[in-house]
């Protein structure tokens, strides 16, 4: 019987250049001369420190970009509550998302199985494992759920005939 997993990984090595890449930038621009301004990772938690709400923005930016580069969905990082650090500086957590977490699979799976499509779907951890009769019928499974309105980037993986 055809399937396939529904999953959601990030690759920390690029993460982790493209943190690299922005804090060599930061040292270079004219904009960030004599700040404070730093970022960094611990395990699935990046840690941006900014002098102002403004400089924060700009750092927003250069991350993106940086992880565009480096072929990295923007759409794994999930921004908390910028809070106030020391004086006037602006510190910020970023929870980095790995894996589809229960709320989220609970979703996809009413929704696929709300749209009559001929597969079933069964929850395996932080990973949904897609089956069906018909090859066709699992990549219109695929279609479906790239057209769901989800925020956090999937991947379609170990298909099997």
């Amino acid at each position: 019987m055809p399937s396939f997993d529904i999953v959601s990984k990030t690759d920390f090595g690029e993460i982790d250049n493209a943190l690299q890449n922005v804090e060599r930038e930061i040292a270079q621009r004219y904009d960030f001369k004599g700040s404070r301004c730093t970022i960094e990772r611990k395990e699935q938690e990046i840690t941006i420190n900014a002098d102002d709400e403004l400089k924060l923005k700009q750092m927003h930016e250069l991350l993106q970009g940086h992880l565009a580069r480096r072929k990295v969905d923007p759409g794994v990082l999930d921004y908390k509550e910028p809070e106030k650090a020391a004086g006037q500086s602006v510190r910020q957590k970023v929870a980095i998302r790995q894996g589809i977490d229960k709320d989220l699979g609970k979703r996809i799976v009413k929704e696929i199985k709300g749209s009559g499509l001929k597969v079933q779907v069964a929850i395996q951890g932080d990973e949904l494992r897609v089956s069906g009769k018909k090859r066709d019928d699992l990549q219109a499974a695929i279609q479906f759920v790239r057209g769901l309105d989800i925020e956090q980037p999937l991947q379609y993986e170990n298909f099997r005939d």
